[in-house]
Order: C-alpha cells, then sequence, then structure tokens
C-alpha cells in the first residue's frame, strides 16, 4: 500500500507556480524549488518526477487558478462590460504586482512554445480559450447592436487576444497605469458600434486563418 503524502501537494504546487512564474522555466533550478515549496529535492522527485512534469502541473494549476475563473467572472456580463471587466481585471492585478512578473502562460509561450511539442499545446490551448471567451462576448455585443459589425466577429476576438497578449508583455517592461489604459482604450473605442450602425446589418468577410 503507498503511503500517504506528508505534505499539502496543493500548498507545494502553490510554491512551483510561484517559482516558475517569477524566474521562468530555465532559470528555475532544483535548488529553488525546494526553497520555495519546502520540500528535498529526494521528496520533489519522488511526488512529482522531474522538473518538467512539475511545470506541466504547475502550469495547469496557474491556469486553472486564475484565467478559468477569471472567464467565469465575466462571460455572464453584457458584452462590452466583459470584454472591458476581463481586460480591467488583467490591467489591475498587473500593476499591482511589485515583481512585474506578467502573465505565466505568455511567459512560456515567449520561453519555449515554439520549440517545445510538449507545452505548446497547453499554451495555444489556453490562448483558444481566451479567444473564445471574446469571440462569445463579441457575437453577442453583434446581435444586441452595442458592438460594431463593420468587422467580422472572429477578427475582432483576435483583435481583443492580441492586444491582451500586448499588455501582458507591456506590463513587464513599462507597467504604467497610463499606457495600458491607452491600449485598452483604444480597443474598446474600435469595438463600440457607431451610430449610424443598425443592428441587422451583416458584417464584412473574416480574415482568413492561414494554416
Amino acid at each position: 500500500m503507498a503511503r500517504p503524502r506528508e505534505f499539502d501537494e496543493e500548498a507545494v504546487l502553490d510554491g512551483a507556480v510561484a517559482c516558475f512564474w517569477r524566474q521562468g522555466f530555465d532559470a528555475t533550478s532544483i535548488r529553488d524549488l525546494v526553497g520555495e515549496t519546502g520540500l528535498t529535492a529526494a521528496s520533489l522527485y519522488n511526488a512529482f518526477g522531474d522538473k518538467r512534469s512539475l511545470f506541466r502541473l504547475a502550469l495547469e494549476r496557474y491556469i486553472e487558478a486564475g484565467i478559468g475563473p477569471r472567464i467565469a467572472r465575466y462571460e455572464v456580463m453584457t458584452p462590452l462590460e466583459g470584454v472591458r471587466g476581463y481586460l480591467e481585471d488583467v490591467m489591475a492585478r498587473s500593476l499591482n504586482d511589485p515583481e512585474n512578473k506578467g502573465c505565466m502562460v505568455v511567459n512560456a509561450a515567449l520561453e519555449f512554445a515554439a520549440r517545445d511539442a510538449e507545452f505548446r499545446p497547453v499554451i495555444v490551448g489556453t490562448f483558444a480559450r481566451i479567444e473564445a471567451f471574446f469571440l462569445d462576448c463579441i457575437e453577442r455585443g453583434q446581435q444586441d447592436g452595442s458592438i460594431t459589425r463593420l468587422l467580422a466577429a472572429a477578427d475582432l476576438a483576435r483583435h481583443c487576444l492580441a492586444v491582451l497578449m500586448g499588455v501582458r508583455v507591456l506590463v513587464r517592461v513599462r507597467p504604467e497605469r497610463a499606457v495600458l489604459n491607452g491600449a485598452v482604450a483604444a480597443l474598446m473605442a474600435s469595438l463600440a458600434a457607431g451610430p449610424g450602425e443598425r443592428a441587422d446589418a451583416s458584417p464584412v468577410g473574416a480574415i482568413s486563418r492561414e494554416d
């Protein structure tokens, strides 16, 4: 019979999240993880396998603890307020972080997603989940007349995602409220339906995705 673990697995994963989020995967050593989690190196290996396995668990915990609940909070709002609320939530949390860590998923994408077949699907899937949230908001807004129909919903959703990614990266080097507010304000202005738009007008065709 396997012996029960003599530590709080969630607390250990939270420590791993903090370490990887702050330093990235490559720069984090087992010694760093030992210091952050309070476990010995042997206990970490026995419980979680190698560093890559622990990083994957930490990344998944970060996604489910942060991104999932954020989508749930704002998907029930009116379309424009849902988009605005999501982005302002991200800005507020980013600006209140004294370490300017940005987003762990975006950091992982910049660090190694293009060259790592294991983590790329997790990162791409997370971005797709956020894009789907924006798409739902925009489609509802185009139906109720609050969001412009001059551009296709899919293209506007990608634009929202691109601005979000930019904010996440920008906050690491220029954590200035005016800079981030300006980026979000410009996006929101581009989404709002103009006074002359008809709610029943047909949107222009979406830009095709390139394979």
